[in-house]
């Protein structure tokens, strides 16, 4: 039986690519780095302390990976205070709304920071909907490690087998997968270059698992 929702956020809740590719390039551009597209789309799903890390090892970077996070977390904060014209991806917010109505607990797992969640669920006013909402830079692994699909599921109160992860990303998707969690591949527009081959099921467009499709496939 169904009973609780995993969600990502990048991607799948907001649209924030454009601003995340931004602020990102706008940090490489700080520490004198050139990052091929194939690397920086690997990066999609990843914590940015990991990203960092891995930037300061393939760079060979004298700026500890610290640096780089708090340099990319600037550059973002003010691109999201300034640009009013990105919201909630097309569709989420009637999704998110048929799944609390028909009694599902959602938590959120997303690997951005907890300030940069409560960003957005603050101006979106999603609180309300969401029982719990873990951060991939408050745990030691990140994506595709299982770690934060492993806590959610653990967070919502119901077993791993009453659960499914909404992701658009190909470490997101494995990460679920490695948790032993159903998974839902979102495969958007503003998704690029994502392996969604190990997903349970590839949708591209959310109606396809409202509630009374969806819940179908765990009775």
């Amino acid at each position: 039986m169904l009973k609780a929702v995993i969600f990502d956020m990048d991607g799948v809740i907001i649209d924030s690519e454009t601003m995340h590719r931004k602020a990102y390039h706008d940090m490489f551009d700080d520490v004198g780095i050139i990052v091929p597209v194939a690397l920086y789309e690997s990066f999609t799903g990843k914590s940015t302390l990991n990203i960092c890390k891995q930037l300061c090892e393939h760079f060979n970077l004298r700026e500890t990976p610290e640096t780089l996070v708090a340099l990319k977390r600037k550059h973002y904060k003010t691109l999201f205070n300034t640009d009013t014209t990105f919201g909630l991806i097309d569709g989420v917010l009637a999704l998110i709304k048929n799944y609390h109505d028909n009694g599902l607990t959602l938590v959120l797992a997303s690997s951005a920071s907890m300030s940069g969640i409560n960003l957005i669920f603050e101006r979106f006013d999603l609180n309300q909907y969401f029982k719990a909402k873990l951060s991939g830079a408050d745990l030691r692994q990140s994506k595709p490690h299982p770690e934060i699909f492993e806590k959610a599921a653990k967070a919502s109160g119901s077993n791993k087998n009453e659960c499914f992860v909404i992701e658009d990303s190909t470490n997101g998707i494995q990460a679920a997968i490695s948790a032993g969690i159903y998974c839902v591949g979102y495969d958007s527009f503003h998704s690029k270059n994502q392996d969604y081959s190990k997903a349970n099921m590839v949708i591209s467009n959310f109606e396809a698992i409202y509630f009374d499709k969806i819940s179908k496939k765990f009775n």
